[in-house]
């Protein structure tokens, strides 16, 4: 058990009990641990990165903590809140110190010396566009539903009509609220061609096979270590609407299951990855999506547990678990 040492650096907002979880276990094994938001830059946080021929190096301090860029451990990148300006500026300039704020904190903190990522923001976010993943998917040998990104009505009804029935999904879990500020989910729902319309040409939709399943599959992996959890009991397409009716049972990973996920996840580049499959009749996985920063905190502790140990000896040991 390490005891002091430099600190695990945790990336995220406040309200993140996924990260909570981790950083309690980190706790108790007495690993140094900071958290920061970037959203609080520059309200409450001050940063100074110095760069020259001898390193990396300089501080950066939150209301209580303060740590040494040139000697972080490792760096645990969760859901951090967007980056702000301040509310005086006008709408240019604030757009302008957003932006500096990004390149100058998000730059320095994609960039410490030696420090271990899980995962690398930037591979977080390349690992986040769906058609990288669809095709990324294929390429690893998963079985992958028929799928088209289109803004046509007429290839959509055309693709319904060859492929159907057919779900709608987003192709990114976008911040969206209501009139009054209400968190909206925009969720996966099945659709049908009289659903098609002209709106259909104002953005791109994602539409996919809906796969005949018995049952939804959440793999997740950190580094070699690899758990799926059978879920059982949701009504309708997108699991995540009935967490009140669902079952979580473990099962075992097949081994071409197991060699997709270690080649998907060097293809990206990750040390993380939240795979959700569909398990038809027949025993077929079919390959949904990879969330390279997915919950797990939501399941019964002996699931959870053993993840919450792989990611902090991840983040403590500094080289995938």
């Amino acid at each position: 058990m390490a005891v002091g040492g430099p600190p695990v650096l945790v990336v995220t907002r406040l309200d993140d009990a996924t990260a909570d979880e981790v950083i309690t276990e980190l706790n108790q094994r007495r690993v140094p641990v900071v958290r920061l938001d970037p959203g609080d830059f520059p309200r409450e946080v001050t940063l100074s990165g110095t760069f020259a021929g001898t390193g990396t190096g300089g501080t950066l301090a939150t209301a209580s903590r303060s740590v040494d860029l040139g000697n972080v451990r490792s760096v645990y990148w969760r859901r951090p809140t967007p980056y702000t300006a301040d509310l005086a500026m006008d709408e240019q300039t604030g757009r302008w110190a957003v932006e500096e704020a990004r390149y100058g904190l998000g730059g320095i903190l994609a960039a410490l010396p030696g420090a271990h990522y899980l995962n690398h923001p930037w591979r977080n976010r390349d690992a986040e566009y769906k058609p990288a993943q669809l095709a990324t998917a294929a390429a690893c040998g998963f079985t992958v539903p028929p799928t088209l990104i289109t803004n046509d009505p007429h290839r959509a009804h055309t693709f319904i009509a060859e492929h159907g029935p057919v779900i709608y999904k987003p192709l990114r879990e976008t911040e969206y609220t209501d009139a009054t500020g209400r968190a909206l989910t925009v969720w996966i729902e099945d659709v049908t061609s009289c659903q098609i319309d002209s709106h259909l040409r104002h953005t791109a939709h994602l539409f996919q096979q809906r796969v005949s399943k018995s049952a939804d599959i959440r793999l997740t992996a950190v580094g070699d270590y690899l758990t799926a959890v059978r879920i059982d009991g949701s009504p309708g397409a997108d699991w995540r609407r009935h967490y009140d009716r669902l079952a979580y049972t473990p099962v075992p990973v097949p081994p071409a299951i197991v060699k997709g996920v270690r080649t998907y996840l060097d293809a990206f580049g990750l040390s993380f990855g939240a795979f959700d499959f569909g398990l038809d009749r027949d025993g077929v996985w079919h390959w949904y999506e990879c969330n390279p920063n997915g919950q797990w905190a939501w399941f019964p502790d002996h699931i959870t547990a053993p993840i919450k140990h792989a990611i902090a000896d991840c983040l403590q040991h500094g080289a995938p678990a």
